[in-house]
């Protein structure tokens, strides 16, 4: 091989790992997911292009099909970001076992992944009424207590650069309008403190404060539950997380410095 050639070959290897990140960012983008077809008009590249590329990234993990035809991004990325940043995890592990000990309700620790909340651990309560969820699933930002802290941590030229004028309802209470919602993320900016009223499940409220580490990454520590139960303990719960949310961000900088 001449040294045109290895080079023409570093060349198209590199132009093959910039069109991947092209489309697992415009999938990021696109939480309902995308057809081929779309998919390759989002990114600007000829359809067999994207079909090689997301094939090869199916394979991998890192984008999944569904069976209506929609690509989406795929869990083992999950994963990938846990042994990045979010090794933060393992130095908020401790911190938050621990709350969910004194406070008896289920902590959760997630992260802002565009309009979504991503969640990155939990731990569940032991008690028989109690939340559970998925670690690596996404909910809607809008509409829980960790995505409103995370959102309130924004400007609001940033935010309405982000979100629609109108926001997907999920229950009767979730907030529907953007306009409203600035209203609220002041407040939280004000007191440091965001929740949830069933606004994303009927049923389960949640009250959040925003964490850091060192390197200026944020996450939302989050005490879920049963509506009534939580909505009555809300003033305990805020001040268990406030008092926690010290230690922990000391152990993720600690964990990045």
């Amino acid at each position: 091989m001449s040294l045109n050639d290895s080079e023409s070959t570093r060349r198209q290897g590199i132009q093959v790992i910039a069109r991947a990140a092209s489309i697992l960012a415009a999938l990021e983008r696109a939480e309902d997911g995308l057809t081929l077809s779309e998919l390759a008009a989002v990114v600007a590249m000829p359809r067999s292009t994207v079909h090689r590329i997301a094939s090869a990234l199916e394979t991998e993990g890192l984008v999944i099909g569904s069976p209506r035809g929609l690509l989406r991004l795929g869990p083992r990325l999950v994963s990938l970001a846990r042994a990045t940043r979010w090794h933060l995890g393992d130095a908020a592990r401790p911190h938050i076992v621990e709350l969910s000990r004194r406070v008896e309700e289920t902590v959760e620790l997630g992260v802002l992944q565009g309009t979504s909340l991503l969640l990155v651990d939990q731990v569940v309560a032991r008690r028989r009424l109690r939340t559970v969820s998925t670690v690596g699933a996404r909910f809607a930002a809008h509409c829980t207590a960790g995505g409103k802290a995370l959102l309130a941590q924004h400007s609001d030229e940033h935010l309405k650069s982000l979100l629609p004028t109108r926001l997907e309802r999920f229950t009767p209470s979730t907030i529907t309008s953007r306009t409203d919602l600035l209203v609220q993320l002041a407040t939280i900016r004000e007191l440091g403190v965001a929740l949830d009223h069933a606004e994303e499940s009927e049923g389960i409220s949640a009250v959040a404060v925003v964490v850091s580490d060192a390197s200026g990454d944020q996450a939302a520590v989050t005490i879920s539950g049963p509506s009534r139960r939580i909505e009555d303990r809300e003033q305990g719960l805020a001040a268990a997380l406030r008092g926690a949310a010290g230690g922990l961000s000391a152990a993720l900088r600690a964990a990045t410095d």
